[in-house]
């Protein structure tokens, strides 16, 4: 394992070309190696994407052990990093309609797969209609991985508008919780986004690590936030990458000042 210990947040514009993508986030990732990062969070939908959801996505869906996550998890092996990154699953066999799964995989310094997450909240807002195309993921047990003495979940974009999805992830041991997306654009987007990625932080005393798209479709603004609602590095709307380092000691120190975890009288339940 890498004893580098900085995360960072890697944001670009994934176009229709899947080795074009995958290029990008070796160039990405190669850049937040260099930072000092041990961990490096990528968008939502790092393997295709396209103004417009359609039957062209159903084709470019692969497994998770498809030629996309496969480069995936070469490029955590080249580079000795956690890579973790959004793709385009295909949908569950025998399914009555075909659908992808919106799919977020974390592979480990030796290649390994540490996680697969599916977006539990599809995007039928603004104006947009994700469950058209997509597969809603299933409530099952988050699966979390361990870095730099953190514990790390994963939720997916949209999921940000419901704290419960953070919660329970919390609930579950999370420390730190990234969230690939693809936070698009529109009046007030930019303000929902930095306010909801903050919120989450705050209100569960843990990091976040949030990674969009860049502009024309995405808003960019990628950032990573402390358990204080702090953000500890941030970016604006072009392609780039920012690392910020989480520690325990920083998660423990807020929660003595702010024991908010422990006064709670509510929990989460599955709906």
């Amino acid at each position: 394992m890498s004893t580098r210990t900085g995360v960072a947040v890697a944001q670009f514009a994934p176009g229709a070309d899947p080795q074009e993508n995958l290029a990008t986030v070796r160039r990405l990732a190669a850049q937040a190696v260099e930072r000092g990062a041990g961990l490096v969070v990528l968008p939502e939908y790092s393997s295709y994407f396209t103004p417009e959801i359609g039957p062209d996505w159903v084709a470019a869906a692969e497994e998770i052990d498809g030629p996309f996550a496969q480069g995936l998890a070469a490029i955590a092996r080249e580079l000795g990093v956690i890579v973790v990154a959004g793709i385009i699953e295909r949908g569950s066999p025998g399914a009555d309609v075909e659908r992808f799964r919106n799919t977020v995989l974390a592979h480990g310094p030796d290649g390994g797969l540490l996680a697969v997450s599916r977006k539990l909240h599809l995007y039928d807002a603004f104006g947009a209609s994700e469950s058209r195309w997509a597969e809603v993921g299933a409530i099952d047990e988050p699966q979390l991985f361990s870095f730099a003495g953190l514990r790390v979940g994963i939720q997916t974009c949209y999921d940000l508008r419901f704290p419960e999805v953070t919660r329970r992830l919390v609930d579950a041991g999370a420390d730190l919780v990234l969230v690939p997306s693809e936070w698009v654009r529109g009046p007030q987007k930019e303000h929902h986004w930095r306010t909801l990625v903050t919120a989450r932080a705050l209100e569960n005393t843990i990091y976040v690590a949030a990674a969009d798209h860049t502009p024309p479709i995405g808003v960019g603004c990628s950032m990573i936030v402390d358990p204080m609602g702090v953000a500890l590095a941030a970016l604006g709307e072009r392609e780039d990458v920012a690392v910020a380092h989480p520690t325990p000691a920083r998660i423990a120190e807020v929660r003595q000042v702010n024991p908010a975890l422990r006064l709670r009288r509510f929990r989460v339940v599955p709906g």
